[in-house]
């Protein structure tokens, strides 16, 4: 393991361990003067104690921040309908990168398949436009976004069959698509991560051909056991609060969350599987002030081949503040990552 401060950055084995759980470090700078320019503290979030006002809450937050990206209007957009595995009809919108010189319009490149976040309960894919346009321009690639079904109205394992029936019909397509199969990496920020995780282990189980190369895991949400075994944390939280409230409405009524003995499947909450080889080739990056920091940093340590990132000073979501150090550092490392596609 090799690594150095500000931020700290982490390249793991599976024998790497998570750094202390009491570890309390103070918010980057730079982030905190985005973040008291962008929420006044007159304008406090209010308790989110139920899922529509936890929907309304980060909507207008998200399509707030983003408004302030610049456009990318060379990125296309096209919608493309896949049908999951109990025939439900789902969405998936490709973001497409301007036509690169010499290239022929379908040669066969990499693709992304993503995944937003959203607690699994909440957020569309337009809501994250200027963010995954972002990274068309920066990297080439183009972006797959899928339109899960969200929870409470549709627990798990819809959003799971979603991901993996827009997984098979990418492959399947792929000539159609100018991509190449075995060139697809599944992303994913917060719950997203977390689905995409769990995907990709059921690609591993059920051998799906050709194999996904890589996954790009963005502060994923991996385990509902971190809301009653973290020490840092308390059930008066407000966070843990809301984590509970989100992973209720995905495993269902049935389940009682947060139990370690609770029968929890894998692919809903992937740090809870026990085996993880022959999983694809992985970065995971996570803030240091991050709810989900220790069950990332673990899920990551226990892949066979994997990068992960522990930024100082930052806790979830900070990449919003996209002209901050931290956040271009990010941004650059995930860039490399899928350079390798």
């Amino acid at each position: 393991m090799s690594a150095e401060l500000s931020p700290t950055e982490l390249t793991m084995s599976s024998t790497t361990q998570s750094p202390p759980q009491h570890q309390t470090p103070s918010f980057d700078p730079e982030y905190l003067q985005w973040l008291m320019s962008s929420f006044p503290t007159d304008a406090a979030t209010p308790p989110l104690t139920t899922i529509p006002l936890m929907r309304q809450n980060t909507e207008h937050m998200i399509r707030a921040l983003y408004a302030k990206w610049p456009a990318q209007p060379s990125v296309m957009q096209t919608s493309h309908i896949v049908t999951s595995a109990d025939g439900t009809l789902i969405e998936v919108t490709r973001f497409s990168p301007p036509q690169e010189p010499g290239k022929q319009e379908n040669e066969a490149g990499p693709a992304i398949l993503h995944f937003h976040g959203g607690g699994h309960v909440s957020n569309h894919v337009d809501m994250f436009a200027p963010y995954l346009s972002d990274l068309v321009v920066r990297t080439g690639i183009p972006v797959f976004s899928v339109e899960y079904r969200l929870a409470p109205e549709h627990a798990f394992p819809a959003a799971l069959d979603d991901g993996l029936a827009a997984l098979r019909w990418l492959s399947s397509s792929a000539v159609q698509l100018g991509i190449d199969p075995t060139r697809i990496c599944l992303m994913g920020e917060s719950s997203g991560g977390g689905l995409a995780a769990g995907i990709a282990l059921m690609a591993r189980d059920k051998a799906l051909e050709p194999r996904v190369k890589r996954m790009l895991l963005v502060y994923p949400m991996l385990d509902d056991r971190s809301i009653s075994t973290n020490p840092a944390w308390d059930a008066e939280n407000r966070g843990v609060k809301l984590l509970t409230m989100c992973w209720e409405a995905y495993l269902g009524p049935s389940v009682k969350v947060g139990d370690p003995q609770a029968e929890v499947s894998i692919y809903a909450a992937p740090g809870r599987a026990e085996k993880l080889e022959g999983l694809p080739e992985a970065w995971v990056e996570v803030g240091a002030l991050d709810e989900f920091r220790d069950e990332c940093v673990d899920f990551a340590g226990r892949l066979e081949k994997c990068e992960v990132r522990v930024w100082d000073g930052v806790p979830h979501g900070f990449d919003a503040a996209r002209e901050i150090k931290v956040s271009r550092r990010a941004v650059e490392g995930r860039v490399g990552f899928l350079a390798g596609l």
